[in-house]
């Protein structure tokens, strides 16, 4: 017959003093040891150092002879018409629409190549430079190559305009500045099954319609261009982005696509009556840098008939067009190695010594010791880290321009949940470990712990596992609570490996942190049942 030990109970009357002694006492214990402060100085200065050189890495060079690099611009980054960073290069066979109109076209064709290259190679305007590799194409058509009928505010890269398209493998779809996009049915083009297309002006309001038949019609969506000039440039476009062969390692394969527009029709007033053809993003200053495009693209007109053929993409930028404050905190991570060492001593040196009684001798309430250790250490970890933060983040933007480098366009708001994220991470990070250091009540056990919470799904994320196991490691580990850090955007229209690695994490900000604070309640919860149930 088996009985269950009662929970340990102090026969000794509750110390005097309150809460606030407590934390007095135990702000006092973490200050005069001498180790355990150098160690949080240490924390905030590795941020810091990291910043400096993760950016010092960054620095755009050529060599302008024998050991003297010089430092250049980043490619031009257009922007859209609400400041965020995009890609806008295509091939465009276009005319001017003064006022109200509509154009309509049957796409009855679309075909596409896709880079092979035997090393880094180039092939047409716009691709990588100063590569000799010899690069070949393949037929293929990526997911995401677009081709249809747009109007644009003007020719100019990162102005307003709504496009309706038929794509690679997503069907029918209305985009329209950068950034929305709209869903219609799916769509296989080829000359057995071609698909109709309309694209009509009224004012600021432009609408796109579909149809198998050219008879009947179906709306895939109304929006509207605030500001829309009254003289427009409207007409074919053709575009496709590079395939992404992986998650962080491998560079895109630039890819084109061609189709053949034929029965164009166009009703309202276009003062040109010729189309004239241009490679949107052909004359910008390192223009084709941002998205690797596969040739200039151009097209041949036969009769009613159009083959136009582009490259790049007219999308969101995302990927390596530039840097941001994720950047400049590379250090955080090794930070945080520091302030779980730290967190888990600030326990378990009382349990190697001690000491630890003497604390439940002089406040028997052991949760209330707990809550104290923990509320002088998040403290304490939090300013350091809001001020190493702030410091790493400033440094490094400055120094990411200084050398000639592009950084996402990222809100005041934005930049403060980072910084104030940060901070929090650093706090939660050392409660954590504490919590950890009170159940094990080894310091070796709990660093070897904290290495594999918080460490290793980064690490294996990034290296070893597939993308999938990734991103469930990032979900269901307390390393969920760096996504705290992203400020970029994903978007599913663009392809991408969206991966932890290049800023992007499976959940969102608030949600990554709320998983290590449950982590932090779950861990500060038993630390607590079993403070109460082990004798000292």
């Amino acid at each position: 017959m088996s009985t269950t030990p009662a929970p340990y109970r102090s026969n000794l009357p509750a110390g005097g003093g309150g809460f606030l002694q407590l934390l007095h006492a135990e702000w006092t214990k973490f200050r005069t040891v001498r180790g355990w402060m150098v160690a949080l100085v240490v924390a905030g200065l590795l941020v810091v150092l990291m910043a400096y050189l993760a950016t010092f890495h960054h620095q755009n060079f050529v060599q302008a002879g024998p050991g003297s690099p010089v430092v250049v611009a980043h490619p031009f980054v257009p922007l859209g018409p609400s400041g965020e960073a995009v890609t806008d290069t295509f091939y465009f066979v276009h005319q001017s629409l003064q006022g109200n109109g509509s154009i309509t076209v049957r796409l009855s064709s679309l075909t596409g190549l896709i880079e092979q290259s035997s090393g880094s190679g180039s092939l047409g305007q716009g691709h990588s430079q100063g590569s000799s590799s010899q690069t070949q194409a393949r037929p293929g058509l990526v997911p995401w190559a677009k081709a249809g009928i747009i109007v644009k505010d003007s020719t100019r890269q990162g102005s307003a305009y709504a496009a309706l398209m038929v794509t690679g493998a997503h069907g029918v779809r209305l985009q329209y500045d950068y950034t929305h996009d709209i869903a219609g049915p799916p769509a296989a083009v080829s000359t057995a099954s071609a698909r109709w297309l309309r694209l009509s002006r009224f004012g600021d309001v432009l609408s796109g319609s579909e149809s198998t038949d050219g008879a009947h019609w179906t709306t895939v969506g109304s929006i509207r261009l605030a500001g829309l000039p009254q003289t427009v440039q409207a007409g074919l476009f053709v575009t496709s982005p590079p395939l992404v062969l992986s998650r962080v390692f491998a560079s895109p394969s630039a890819s084109s696509a061609t189709a053949v527009f034929d029965q164009v029709s166009l009703a309202g007033n276009w003062p040109q009556n010729t189309w004239s053809g241009l490679r949107v993003g052909a004359g910008s200053v390192g223009a084709g840098t941002v998205t690797p495009t596969l040739g200039a693209g151009g097209f041949r007109q036969t009769g009613g008939t159009f083959a136009v053929t582009g490259s790049g993409d007219i999308a969101p930028a995302v990927g390596d067009v530039g840097y941001t404050p994720y950047e400049s905190l590379q250090g955080v991570f090794v930070g945080l190695l520091v302030v779980i060492v730290l967190g888990a001593l600030f326990i378990t040196a009382e349990y190697r010594r001690g000491l630890i009684r003497s604390s439940f001798v002089a406040s028997p309430r052991r949760g209330r010791v707990l809550a104290a250790k923990a509320v002088v250490l998040s403290a304490a970890t939090f300013a350091v880290g809001l001020i190493a933060a702030a410091i790493a983040l400033s440094l490094g933007d400055r120094l990411l321009r200084a050398t000639g480098n592009y950084l996402y366009p990222v809100s005041a708001l934005t930049e403060l949940r980072v910084v104030l994220g940060t901070a929090a991470l650093f706090a939660l990070a050392a409660v954590l470990a504490l919590a950890l250091g009170a159940i094990l009540r080894r310091g070796a056990g709990v660093v070897a712990a904290g290495i594999v919470l918080f460490v290793l799904p980064s690490v294996l994320g990034a290296s070893y596992l597939p993308t999938s196991a990734e991103q469930w490691l990032l979900r269901l580990t307390p390393a969920a609570g760096y996504a705290i850090q992203q400020s970029l955007v994903r978007y599913p229209q663009v392809s991408y490996a969206y991966t932890a690695a290049n800023g992007y994490f499976p959940l969102a900000p608030w949600a990554g942190f709320a998983v290590l604070c449950a982590y932090g309640a779950l861990a500060l919860g038993l630390a607590f049942m079993l403070l109460r149930r082990r004798d000292a």
